[in-house]
């Protein structure tokens, strides 16, 4: 779903005003032996899940809409990467040129469409492991072979997706989306972050 600045304000707005709200119920809540608030806590993470969802998707569309006109087809077909078990790699380019950080991409030219998306990042496929560059609303190139940053996130030791889309954001304004083969998850790197938009 897309959602435009008034639509993603009065939204989040609401899912504060919950948390708060949910936060209130906890804390008035006598906790004892006998008073289980595991069902509370749930109820709270999923506010918070969902605010940070919504927050993300607003973000990312914020971030790929002057660029693409095709940020739902690129959205669903990282959700149905994610949902699959395949992991993917694409490279949105926004106003620098990322070209010459990367390299041995395999050239496509051909319009951005969901299905073609998906069929790329086929696991075994010759090009699901690299890097997918989309310039506008064409897919450049598959399989290419991104610079890996040495960044650690919280500690851990990221996988070679995650460090090749950090590695390129931190020299290029692209955006980076990645979907996690192991987890599913889907995250964007920008600008050197890593922003997670579905756990």
């Amino acid at each position: 779903m897309q959602y435009g600045l008034e639509d993603y304000q009065s939204t989040l707005e609401q899912y504060i005003k919950d948390i708060e709200a949910q936060l209130s119920h906890l804390s008035n809540i006598n906790i004892g032996v006998d008073c289980c608030i595991l069902t509370e806590f749930e109820q709270l993470q999923q506010i918070v899940s969902d605010a940070h969802n919504l927050t993300a998707t607003y973000y990312l569309q914020h971030y790929l809409s002057p660029f693409t006109n095709h940020f739902s087809s690129i959205s669903l077909a990282g959700q149905t990467l994610s949902n699959k078990g395949h992991g993917g790699l694409i490279i949105i380019e926004r106003e620098v040129d990322v070209t010459p950080f990367i390299h041995n991409g395999i050239q496509i030219d051909a319009r951005v469409s969901q299905a073609l998306i998906e069929t790329i990042f086929y696991p075994g496929g010759p090009v699901h492991d690299g890097g997918t560059l989309i310039r506008g609303d064409i897919i450049i190139s598959a399989g290419n072979i991104l610079p890996l940053t040495n960044m650690e996130v919280d500690g851990r030791v990221l996988g070679t997706r995650h460090r090749a889309a950090l590695g390129l954001s931190e020299l290029t304004d692209a955006v980076i989306l990645v979907v996690s083969e192991e987890s599913g998850r889907i995250s964007f790197a920008y600008k050197g972050e890593l922003f997670v938009v579905r756990p």
